[in-house]
């Protein structure tokens, strides 16, 4: 599979419902979001890794430590960018 494709479905996992700025959710939680056909093999899990690493490296994800765990939100400031990307 393209990490286009996987970038895609995070991002529009994240925009419905609303995941922007200060409204996060676990980084387990949109890893549980794809088919188990791509989360359940080895290279799959990490294709979504690399994936979600490079959209924070970009800047389209913002990454907080809450609870213990990592959370994850869009970037309001790359709005623009983010819908670019996903039409």
């Amino acid at each position: 599979m393209d990490i286009g494709i996987i970038k895609r479905i995070i991002l529009e996992s994240l925009i419905t419902p609303p995941r922007w700025g200060g409204k996060h959710t676990e980084l387990r939680n949109i890893k549980k979001g794809f088919p188990a056909n791509i989360s359940g093999s080895k290279e799959g899990q990490k294709l979504i890794d690399k994936a979600i690493k490079e959209l924070i490296n970009g800047g389209l994800l913002l990454c907080k430590k809450s609870t213990g765990e990592l959370h994850v939100s869009l970037n309001p400031r790359m709005k623009k960018e983010i819908m670019g990307f996903v039409k």
